[in-house]
């Protein structure tokens, strides 16, 4: 057992088990990580989402277990991933850091990364990266699949095909949550991407934009959020049956990661 930032990191071959719940020093809950001992090891840094404190801690043992130098990395979304992007510009600035090249997963992430002093390039399919870290919405406990995109974004932008393009490219994958986002029976939205389609709204008018308000990713397809009232049993077989669904471009499931 490795003591790391505070924090506690286990391996294990076995089944996977729930993130422990973190003994609390104070006020702050310290960060835990969980991994898997394989060729892409899924990790989850969980730490008290009210606390900045803990979520930087959260970040900085991501960036301090598994981010080396000559690395590819995948830079996520969300506030957790903002304070790792920031961590990880520190390290390089220091040199303890060298020859790192992040591939940002949407234009919040890049202008982090720039601000940072990381040398950046645009994600393209086939691209090789050796770790990615990013913000999830929610994580299944046993399964560790989770659900992004349900943030919309400051800038304007409901498309996640970047950031799952990303997560699915890395070798490594670290997710950085708080620790009421790992649970068991997972419900509420699960973002899908349609083409583009006609809506009829409650309120104003339907057109061929998806009437007033919509959400139209840069691709041109359309956000919609599949919404559950009762705990999902299974989030990996909502996902091949969305996949199955003629018009699904996409959808918000990260799942069967090897």
């Amino acid at each position: 057992m490795d003591a790391v930032a505070g924090a506690s990191v286990s391996s294990s071959s076995a089944r996977l088990r729930p993130c422990p719940r973190p003994r609390r020093i104070g006020n702050v809950a310290p960060a835990t990580v969980r991994r898997r001992s394989r060729r892409r090891a899924v990790t989850c840094a969980a730490a008290a989402d009210a606390d900045v404190v803990g979520l930087f801690d959260a970040a900085k043992l991501t960036v301090d277990r598994f981010v080396e130098s000559g690395m590819v990395v995948g830079l996520g979304s969300g506030p957790a991933s903002g304070l790792a992007i920031q961590y990880l510009g520190t390290r390089l600035r220091r040199g303890s850091l060298t020859g790192i090249l992040g591939i940002p997963s949407s234009t919040i992430s890049a202008s982090e990364a720039e601000k940072a002093g990381i040398q950046v390039s645009s994600y393209e399919e086939g691209t090789q990266i050796d770790f990615a870290f990013t913000d999830a919405d929610i994580i299944e406990e046993d399964t560790m699949t989770a659900v992004i995109g349900r943030r919309k974004t400051e800038s304007g932008e409901p498309s996640f095909m970047v950031e799952k393009g990303i997560v699915k490219s890395a070798d490594k994958l670290a997710f950085i949550i708080g620790h009421e986002k790992y649970v068991k029976g997972i419900e509420g939205s699960i973002p899908v991407l349609v083409k583009s389609v006609w809506r009829r709204p409650s309120i104003g008018t339907a057109g061929p934009l998806g009437g007033d308000f919509p959400l139209v990713t840069k691709e041109g397809h359309h956000v919609l959020d599949v919404i559950f009232t009762t705990p999902i049993p299974d989030l990996g077989k909502v996902a091949e049956s969305l996949e199955k669904i003629a018009g699904v471009v996409d959808h918000g499931i990260v799942s069967s990661i090897p």
